[in-house]
């Protein structure tokens, strides 16, 4: 089974920095894509950025302000959140698409209050 375990978030004041990470755990051997999406009060689950075959994919509401990346190893994903806004908070959940199924981790609340 595989599994994906989530790190980070918490509070942050808007202009701050948090930093998110997932590794995923498991009988893997192939990882087609990994990375973080979001949803926050009121809305839809949203691209926030993902690696996948053809590299990184961000989601317009966060270029320039967040950068993913996995340091060369496969089965992580961390999300570096800066110059948060009021607008970033959200349950951010890991998402990987492992050997051709989805899987998701938990979720971590991230806030952005003064």
């Amino acid at each position: 089974q595989v599994q994906l375990v989530e790190s980070g978030g918490g509070l942050a004041q808007p202009g701050e920095s948090l930093r998110l990470s997932c590794v995923a755990s498991g009988m893997i051997f192939s990882i087609n894509a990994l990375g973080w999406y979001r949803q926050g009060p009121g809305n839809q689950r949203e691209l926030v950025a993902e690696i996948r075959g053809v590299g990184a994919v961000y989601g317009d509401s966060v270029k320039g302000r967040f950068s993913i990346s996995n340091e060369n190893v496969p089965n992580q994903a961390n999300l570096q959140m800066n110059n948060l806004v009021p607008e970033d908070t959200a349950v951010y959940y890991c998402k990987g698409l492992i050997q051709g199924r989805t899987y998701w981790g938990q979720g971590t609340q991230v806030t952005v209050s003064s």
